[in-house]
């Protein structure tokens, strides 16, 4: 009888306390605009912070007092961004697609190694050691810092298997059917300018990051692109130049042709597959 008792005061607590959660929900209740909440369910949910605020409803919330660009989505890209002009009634402009490119080839058979790193395997830890073991100071350190950090699987990276330069990860490259270009992995690198976005439309680049001279970088890398020139007097379009002891492309200028990739010597331009347009 004493058990019978305990389970209906316990019951009985139960629906005290649970009619009482009830009408303070409804007191202390705080109504929100419909146009944010819809902001909200507009934006995919990722919470990457490619937009620079914190999460898909800090960015909502900037869109909504008018603080934030509508364009700023890169995971959605111009279907979220028609989503936000059409709650918020104005007219988004999108900028040229873009996705993520490594600029190195330096892998361990092609790029002089100055010592045998054994730390951490982060690019952020082995950069602090005279800018990592690699001779070149501007290349890929191979330790995945930027596959670590990419949401959408976007970098495809091999693990290092020993200390070895031999045995240590591959550059990572990206994928460009997954990337969105939030910019992630180009805050993770530790060596500037070695990952930018470029425009998915466009499929000739010069991957190297060197500003070496060029007898410096012939000595430390096979590939790496010693401002010979040959492209520039190449290219139809007048769409490369040598700055800093590297060649670099105006993509506003280049069709694709692919001339200069023939005519490099070293092959440190190259041509890769453009990211598939998918219709529904």
């Amino acid at each position: 009888m004493l058990i019978l008792y305990a389970v209906l005061v316990l019951a009985g607590l139960a629906l005290i306390f649970a009619f009482g959660l009830a009408v303070a929900s409804k007191i202390f209740a705080i109504n929100q605009d419909p146009r944010l909440v819809a902001l909200i369910s507009a934006l995919p949910g990722v919470n990457c912070g490619a937009c620079g605020f914190a999460g898909c409803a800090g960015y909502a919330g900037e869109l909504f007092k008018g603080t934030a660009e509508p364009g700023k989505c890169t995971v959605g890209q111009k279907e979220i961004a028609d989503k936000i002009g059409k709650i918020l009634g104005i007219e988004v402009k999108m900028k040229e697609p873009e996705v993520a490119m490594v600029f190195c080839q330096g892998k361990p058979e092609v790029a002089v190694e100055k010592y045998l790193y054994n730390g951490l395997q982060s690019c952020r830890a082995a950069n602090l050691l005279v800018g990592g073991s690699k001779s070149c100071s501007y290349g890929c350190l191979r330790y995945g810092d930027c596959y670590r950090v990419c949401p959408f699987d976007a970098i495809a990276w091999s693990e290092p298997r020993g200390v070895h330069p031999s045995e240590s990860g591959e550059i990572p490259r990206i994928i460009p059917d997954k990337c969105t270009a939030c910019g992630l992995c180009i805050k993770s690198c530790p060596k500037k300018g070695l990952i930018r976005l470029v425009p998915e439309n466009k499929e000739v680049h010069i991957l190297c990051n060197s500003l070496d001279k060029g007898g410096v970088t012939r000595r430390i890398c096979k590939v790496g692109c010693f401002a010979c020139g040959l492209c520039v007097k190449a290219c139809p379009k007048q769409a490369i130049t040598i700055i800093d002891n590297l060649a670099r492309i105006d993509y506003s200028k280049c069709d694709n042709c692919g001339i200069c990739v023939e005519k490099c010597p070293v092959k440190t331009i190259v041509k890769v597959a453009v990211k598939e347009k998918v219709i529904i």
